[in-house]
């Protein structure tokens, strides 16, 4: 996926908002994950959402995506964003992340997923690295929540 950094996706600095880099991470992810599953998908969580470097206005950028490992109903996607000045050639690696989408019946009942096929070494480490994040993910949800006690909504400041 191809997008150019326009002034409307700038933050104060003239470089890319990262809500507005983080909905094309959601977009491209969500495309391999359906295109996997061939059922609708909804992001469960994004994780490990790194910003390497800023990505200046009328540069372009590049998302790459893939799934890296399916489980019962959920897959890990991961993507890279690649940003490009499109005057010089000079790209880097602008930034990374790993979500985590379920794929959903017309009733929003989860629905399991095919099996990811592993071809290499790579892919197959890959999957055993992505198993031990989901066991983390999973055990961190039960533990993680009491942050939000701390919120209180409509209060100030």
């Amino acid at each position: 996926m191809t997008q150019m950094i326009l002034p409307s996706d700038a933050n104060a600095v003239n470089s890319a908002f990262g809500g507005k880099v983080m909905e094309w991470i959601d977009i491209c992810c969500a495309v391999a994950a359906q295109r996997h599953c061939r059922q609708v998908v909804v992001t469960a969580s994004m994780d490990d959402l790194h910003f390497h470097a800023p990505i200046k206005v009328g540069w372009t950028v590049t998302l790459h995506s893939r799934v890296i490992a399916t489980f019962r109903t959920s897959m890990e996607v991961g993507v890279t964003v690649t940003a490009e000045n499109p005057l010089t050639g000079d790209k880097h690696m602008a930034t990374s992340a790993l979500l985590t989408f379920v794929a959903v019946s017309a009733n929003g009942q989860r629905i399991p997923v095919p099996p990811l096929k592993l071809e290499t070494d790579a892919e197959r480490e890959a999957f055993r690295e992505a198993e031990e994040r989901r066991k983390e993910r999973l055990a961190r949800k039960q533990t993680s929540l009491a942050w939000q006690k701390v919120i209180r909504p409509g209060a100030g400041g």
